[in-house]
């Protein structure tokens, strides 16, 4: 493996990137600590010609997004458009509506809309992935959501991006779930969780909790995962001081 496969979600540095000039900045800070690459999320404003010479401009390839649902529902043609002029493949949601969020049936329907919405994707080239949070780790008749969705989901068309932060807040085993997903994962989202004074579970850079890096790693590896992109919610320190150490302790556990 290459650097080139390590990414940054720009929902880390969601602050620095609220206007045009914003962005160009915190492009360049990015390329300049060693990503040469970006996961888009959290962006203000921009016009995405714009976007695109920004990243081109930086060295930066984009790997993939986080786009709203309703805007795949509503514009999936601009959607396509966006994706094919910035070269990147993987469509992204963040999470699924709250609506669907508190019933086997309410996973059942977005996993068919969701699949639906895949095909168009599929149809131009495009991949449809799936970010999960903790919540689909909720049980309904003794599965959990997230087992649902891999059920109802057609993976023909749809993949996931397994957050291992969240699946460990769910009681479950990132490696685990990323070796279930097997071949429907090219993107994953990498964070750890710490424990802090008051025993509450939090965000930390890489390698500077407590998940088990060197079986997610394997996992991903074995897997053929494409792009490692390194996310932190919420960070204790400067956010881009943050994505730093994760790069860096990423490169010292020797898998690139």
């Amino acid at each position: 493996m290459s650097n080139s496969v390590i990414a940054a979600q720009l929902y880390t540095l969601r602050d620095f990137c609220k206007t045009p000039e914003d962005i160009a900045k915190t492009f360049k800070k990015v390329k300049e600590m060693g990503y040469d690459a970006v996961q888009l999320s959290g962006l203000g404003p921009i016009d995405p010609k714009e976007l695109k010479e920004i990243a081109d401009r930086e060295g930066l390839r984009i790997c993939a997004t986080h786009i709203s649902f309703d805007q795949m529902r509503e514009d999936i043609e601009r959607v396509i458009a966006d994706h094919k002029l910035w070269n990147c493949k993987y469509v992204g949601i963040g999470g699924m509506p709250r609506e669907n969020r508190n019933s086997r049936q309410g996973y059942i329907d977005f996993a068919r809309e969701a699949s639906e919405i895949a095909r168009k994707l599929a149809d131009n080239g495009l991949r449809f992935i799936y970010h999960n949070h903790n919540f689909e780790f909720r049980k309904f008749d003794g599965m959990t959501g997230l087992e649902i969705l891999y059920n109802e989901f057609d993976l023909s068309v749809v993949d996931f991006e397994i957050d291992t932060y969240w699946v460990q807040a769910g009681g479950s085993d990132p490696a685990a779930w990323i070796r279930k997903v097997g071949g429907n994962m090219k993107v994953v989202h990498l964070k750890d969780m710490a424990i802090d004074e008051n025993s509450r579970q939090i965000f930390a850079e890489v390698g500077e909790g407590n998940l088990n890096w060197p079986a997610i790693l394997q996992a991903c590896k074995d897997i053929g995962v494409e792009w490692y992109v390194v996310e932190q919610d919420v960070c204790q320190r400067d956010p881009f001081e943050s994505l730093k150490i994760s790069l860096e302790n990423l490169r010292k556990m020797g898998i690139w």
